[in-house]
């Protein structure tokens, strides 16, 4: 299994951000399928303040570059990336591994 950490900012408002964390109550099962589909077997988010962390635990077969950008053509994928970006800090047009920052490892226990 391979483990995978990304950051990513929300725009510094508080009612945008109330907004982003309940879109996420809600994903989409369509958006929920793709990821699976490609790998991705836990994904969790956590927030502070307007910053986003992201963990992805993946099957040893998953290649970031390969298996996002076939993410990004599956059902609805490139819907909801349109959707949340409203609430992102990031350009237009942006794909989700290009809104999502790779983080390096410093430490481990």
């Amino acid at each position: 299994m391979k483990r995978y950490c990304q950051t990513l900012d929300l725009y510094d408002d508080k009612e945008l951000i109330e907004a982003y964390v309940a879109e996420h109550a809600h994903v989409w099962e369509e958006v929920k399928a793709g990821i699976r589909e490609v790998g991705i077997v836990d994904m969790q988010i956590y927030i502070y303040g307007n910053r986003l962390f992201m963990i992805m635990d993946t099957t040893d077969e998953f290649d970031m570059e390969r298996d996002y950008a076939r993410l990004a053509t599956l059902p609805r994928q490139a819907e909801w990336e349109e959707h949340m970006s409203k609430y992102q800090k990031v350009l237009p047009g942006q794909t989700s591994q290009e809104k999502w920052k790779l983080m390096e490892r410093i430490f481990k226990l």
